[in-house]
């Protein structure tokens, strides 16, 4: 029935400027207003992003994987930018923050961080 639909997907922030300013500004990723929030334009596929105000509670999971092409430099660059990686309990990360699953043949590399709303996001190098 939908297999050749288009699919987006959205979450929320409790700060619909705040969030605009860091994915815009901070992750130089392009925007484009919408009525009740924006959306987030990647290769092939868009991310809508809303406010929802004082009832907004941060995802614990990860709502939005950006695919890069060497994790070393991103990881980097977010710590240039003041943006600190999380550490997940039960998960082996290397000094850096990063969880290696590319070298042990266990999945992408993966570097944990939150937006301005603490929403969990992820960079991933397959």
């Amino acid at each position: 029935m939908f297999r050749n639909a288009e699919a987006i997907s959205s979450f929320t922030v409790n700060n619909i400027d705040e969030a605009r300013r860091f994915y815009e500004d901070i992750l130089h990723i392009k925007t484009t207003d919408e009525v009740i929030g924006f959306t987030l334009h990647f290769k092939g596929t868009k991310v809508f992003i809303y406010s929802n105000g004082k009832n907004h509670q941060p995802a614990k999971y990860f709502v939005l994987s950006i695919t890069v092409s060497d994790i070393d430099k991103a990881v980097e660059d977010l710590k240039q930018k003041k943006i600190n990686l999380e550490i997940i309990d039960g998960m082996e990360h290397d000094e850096y923050g990063i969880i290696r699953g590319k070298a042990s043949n266990r999945g992408p590399d993966v570097a944990l961080f939150k937006d301005p709303a603490g929403n969990l996001l992820a960079l991933e190098e397959n």
